[in-house]
């Protein structure tokens, strides 16, 4: 079994996730390969796929969602895998449960192109820098705080599930002799 996980990422946090992902799928698959949407101009010979991204006005960067829509025949014949990275975390509690519901918009900018077996929302790094001017100073007016704030332990236990799943799915007709 042969596992990819493609990434968009704006300033890096998504590809940290991404390669986190891949490391724990890989304990449980012959093959975890990460690459950068960009660079993948198929997914035949893979499995079973996970695509990120990190979030920009509550969708996908340009390239991952161009990824999955120039793969969408190939990705509707195999497991499918989704994660969006945005700033939850970064928000006060109020704010980050209305943040949460966001997953369901994410979910549907895909919906009739590719039927993900699972998405996950995580949390990522928000500094100054990821966002305009303009967004800073309503960023700190909502009390929204800077900082790296991904949890190791519940992206390794999705990407956990994931790998226990694609281990415990019998190889393709094809690949079976």
């Amino acid at each position: 079994m042969s596992v990819l996980v493609t990434y968009a990422t704006a300033f890096g946090s998504t590809r940290e996730i991404a390669e986190r992902v891949g490391e724990v799928i890989g304990k449980w698959v012959p093959s975890a390969v990460v690459r950068p949407v960009d660079e993948m101009d198929t997914v035949a010979g893979y499995d079973a796929i996970v695509v990120g991204s990190a979030v920009h006005n509550q969708v996908w960067l340009p390239e991952a969602r161009e990824f999955v829509r120039r793969n969408a025949a190939d990705l509707s014949d195999r497991p499918v895998w989704t994660f969006s990275v945005g700033m939850p975390g970064a928000l006060p509690r109020l704010l980050r449960r209305m943040a949460m519901s966001e997953e369901a918009i994410l979910r549907a900018q895909f919906k009739g192109v590719v039927g993900p077996v699972g998405h996950h929302l995580f949390s990522g790094v928000v500094t100054p820098e990821c966002l305009p001017r303009i967004g800073r100073v309503i960023f700190r007016l909502i009390g929204g705080r800077y900082g790296d704030h991904r949890d190791w332990h519940e992206i390794e236990a999705w990407a956990d599930g994931i790998g226990q799943s694609v281990a415990a799915t019998p190889p393709p007709a094809e690949k079976r002799l």
